[in-house]
């Protein structure tokens, strides 16, 4: 449960116009920084804007923006600012001395969500790993605006009394935390051993997708599953059987955009799950404007990890959530996803795509039948190529 200190938490949300991102695309990430303060418990008041060829090396925003901020700050009694890229320490401690709030970054913020969504001991070390990597390069001046917040968004966690500001202390710690986690790797490692010659089948995607929801239609299970970023971060792993064929189906942590690297390291034995499968289920939210590049960052993210070029089945989930605008027959401007239907997107993907492809919606169960014939049919492949001999499990 969330504190109801922390849900009255006030923020306001600061992104640059630059050479690499114009203002549309600048709108879609404040709406999903948005989507994170009020995932973290906070309340997203208002966004400032500005445009520069890069951040400010000493503020991230120039001076006159960034008095802009201040007063409005100050007239409004705003707990926090949260920047959409990550700000580094002299950043950090300069735009603390002016703005006299919580200093929050893109980063710092998916590490607090991960704080609060932890659950098992496993995912807590993690989180904690990641947290004091992130913390340790940014102590000097940062606690004299810590001592004023006690907690709140960012504050999660590590770090919040004094004797954890020493650099020996957090140093120790991460070591410790870093011989915990080797240890868990080895003990996930033996798991994954022990589960036989099962085909592994990892659901992955954008966060906030509908992975949890899929998982539960597929393996009759109820891993939870909301309306939030990052709900699932501890790897569920079950036993599913269509047919007469038995696999393993794994739901795995969403991506984002600007994870943070620190994160991707210390998640690394959940990471596994996807390394190491058989057949990735990459699921896509169509119904979100900005789909294509959230498959991209998924892709991206993959090859980072070294699970690339694996066997997938592309799901567009939420095609119940899908809408456009129909254009007029003497419209001539350029088609757009904006007004594109889901019957020619359907056709245009479908056409493209080197993988198989299917629309669904798991909300309204719908073509989950013809989900569960094409994993049959994957995972039977896969399996009667590593199996050879044992084809007398299947209906041929």
């Amino acid at each position: 449960m969330i504190d109801t200190a922390v849900l009255k938490e006030r923020a306001v949300l600061i992104g640059l116009i630059t050479r690499t991102q114009n203002e549309d695309r600048l709108r879609e990430y404040l709406d999903e920084l948005s989507f994170l303060v009020d995932t973290a418990g906070g309340i997203p008041v208002k966004r400032f804007t500005q445009k520069l060829e890069a951040p400010d090396p000493k503020t991230f925003v120039g001076s006159g923006k960034l008095a802009e901020i201040k007063s409005y700050i100050e007239e409004n009694k705003i707990d926090a600012a949260i920047f959409d890229d990550e700000l580094n320490p002299s950043q950090m401690r300069n735009l603390d001395k002016v703005l006299k709030c919580s200093i929050l970054d893109r980063n710092n913020l998916i590490l607090d969500i991960f704080a609060i969504r932890a659950r098992t001991a496993h995912a807590k070390t993690q989180v904690e790993l990641a947290q004091y990597q992130y913390l340790l390069p940014r102590l000097t001046g940062m606690w004299t605006h810590l001592e004023r917040q006690r907690g709140g968004i960012g504050l999660r966690g590590p770090g919040e009394t004094e004797i954890e500001t020493d650099r020996r202390i957090i140093r120790d710690r991460i070591a410790l935390l870093k011989k915990k986690l080797v240890k868990i790797d080895k003990q996930k490692f033996t798991q994954r051993q022990n589960r036989g010659k099962l085909v592994q089948v990892a659901l992955v995607g954008y966060t906030n997708v509908g992975k949890s929801t899929i998982m539960n239609l597929l393996s009759k299970t109820n891993v939870f599953a909301e309306n939030k970023l990052f709900a699932t971060l501890d790897t569920t792993v079950r036993k599913m059987v269509i047919k007469n064929l038995p696999f393993l189906i794994t739901d795995t942590v969403g991506f984002i955009r600007k994870l943070p690297h620190d994160l991707v390291e210390s998640f690394k034995s959940t990471l596994d799950e996807v390394r190491e499968s058989d057949l990735l289920i990459h699921v896509v939210d169509i119904s979100h404007p900005d789909f294509e590049e959230q498959i991209g960052i998924v892709q991206q993210t993959l090859s980072e990890i070294h699970a690339n070029g694996k066997a997938t089945v592309v799901l567009f989930n939420k095609i119940d959530a899908y809408t456009y605008i129909k254009k007029d027959e003497d419209d001539l401007t350029p088609v757009t996803r904006a007004n594109i239907s889901l019957d020619d997107l359907k056709k245009t993907w479908m056409a493209r795509s080197p993988v198989p492809t299917i629309f669904i919606s798991a909300l309204n169960n719908e073509n989950i039948d013809e989900l569960k014939e094409i994993l049959y049919r994957e995972v039977k492949e896969i399996h009667i190529e590593r199996y050879p001999f044992n084809d007398f499990l299947f209906d041929l």
